[in-house]
């Protein structure tokens, strides 16, 4: 069994992956202007800089709501919120149209882990461009979560499914899988229960979960 450890090391370690080739782009874009005198060519290395610094932003606040604890006082999260980290991520996905459809102004905080976690998956799953569709209802039977990828040729990997369904085999944790493991973690914890299903040209994955969920 994963130690909480163990689990909060390969989700850091998926931070740092994502991170990384972005941060790279901005020491490197500053590494040229410092030789560069041409006029267009500096421009082009400032525009470098600034799209590698927005995508580390993009990225550092939609993980800091999908793998942390923060976020807005209390236990909810604005769904306006919840919106805008997504937006900006899907923003830096070339070719991905958001699709967003939410009925309640704020979701438990578990709630909006769930959220934006299957969308980070079905957003992984449209290397060639698509529509992520983000859909949320709540009452008091509690929230269902729904969110659709759809685009030519799916890529989805079965061991982020597993992870998802509580069923990795050994060694199958790995930081590509812990967010979906995580998500696993915390919807059991709820009594709630997430479901997937892959198509050759979509990925629906839906999670449920009851009301009065506690706070993460």
């Amino acid at each position: 069994m994963t130690s909480p450890t163990d689990l909060a090391a390969l989700l850091c370690s998926r931070l740092c992956h994502d991170l990384l080739s972005p941060v790279s782009a901005i020491n490197n874009g500053f590494e040229l202007l410092g030789d560069e005198a041409d006029p267009g060519l500096r421009q082009s290395y400032l525009d470098l800089v600034e799209q590698s610094a927005r995508t580390s932003t993009a990225k550092l606040q939609f993980y800091r709501l999908a793998f942390g604890a923060a976020g807005s006082v209390g236990d909810r999260i604005s769904s306006q919120e919840a919106h805008d980290l997504l937006a900006a991520l899907v923003a830096e996905s070339k070719g991905v149209e958001l699709e967003w459809t939410l009925d309640a102004p704020s979701l438990a905080k578990p709630a909006v882990k769930v959220l934006l976690n299957l969308s980070a998956i079905g957003l992984a799953a449209l290397p060639r461009g698509g529509t992520l569709a983000v859909g949320a209802e709540t009452g008091d039977g509690g929230s269902e979560i729904v969110v659709r990828a759809a685009g030519p040729r799916i890529a989805f990997d079965p061991a982020v499914g597993r992870a998802m369904e509580g069923a990795l085999g050994e060694n199958e944790l790995s930081s590509q899988t812990a967010p979906a493991h995580m998500i696993c973690l915390v919807t059991r914890e709820l009594g709630g229960n997430l479901q997937f299903m892959q198509s050759d040209d979509a990925l629906i994955m839906g999670a449920v979960l009851p009301a009065n969920e506690p706070a993460a």
